[in-house]
């Protein structure tokens, strides 16, 4: 996975009528912390962010900070969270979580088909069960995606996370082990069965008797 360089600023004003002026400015509030380091307030140009999110193909993103005012340093990062404004879907916040590259870490990881099945040619239905799996790896060892050739699979096969084939460095958790993907039967629709109609006349002999008991009562 790359590593994408992204500048950050130190800001030392707190609350909401800093971050609206920080957005005002085109920079958006955010926050870098990691297991034992103290949290640091940075803010970050927009436009910047924006294209480290357009050149990363991953489900996470890992950005090398380089936190300026006054000395430059440069800490390792994963995009942890983003808050964005429910309406014009802009940028309010930006959490970054502290990486060591040397550690595995627990990440999501897309899925993706390859292929056709012959099950699906034969009118069967994939059904993908989860859309991504979670791995342990290093952090530049991170996979854009895992890709699954279905090719082979027929109606009522499906692929189990543990029958995936991974390359080395990347493992799953210990004890998962569930259906990622299948190809299911086709729906039958089943023809709804022919109902009486609610006070239609009988015919044949049913008929006769009914009338002829109808007569009875009327000389009664």
């Amino acid at each position: 996975m790359e590593l994408i360089d992204l500048k950050t600023n130190i800001r030392t004003s707190r609350g909401n009528g800093a971050a609206r002026v920080l957005r005002s400015r085109g920079q958006i509030p955010a926050v870098l912390y990691g297991p034992g380091s103290e949290p640091v307030m940075l803010s970050v140009d927009t436009v910047a962010l924006e294209q480290v999110l357009k050149k990363s193909t991953a489900g996470e993103v890992l950005v090398n900070l380089t936190i300026q005012n006054g000395g430059a340093t440069n800490r390792t990062a994963m995009i942890r969270e983003m808050q964005t404004h429910p309406v014009s879907r802009k940028f309010l916040h930006v959490d970054f979580y502290e990486i060591a590259l040397d550690r595995k870490l627990r990440v999501g990881v897309p899925i993706v088909t390859k292929g056709k099945s012959k099950g699906v040619e034969l009118g069967g239905i994939l059904q993908i069960v989860r859309r991504e799996i979670e791995l342990l790896c290093l952090p530049l060892d991170i996979p854009d995606s895992i890709e699954l050739d279905i090719t082979d699979l027929d109606i009522g096969d499906a692929i189990h996370v543990r029958d995936i084939p991974l390359k080395a460095g990347l493992e799953l958790p210990e004890d998962t082990n569930f259906t990622v993907l299948t190809v299911a039967s086709p729906m039958r629709e089943e023809e709804p069965a022919a109902e009486a109609e609610e006070g239609a006349e009988p015919e044949g002999e049913e008929a006769e008797k009914k009338e002829t008991k109808s007569e009875g009562e009327d000389k009664k």
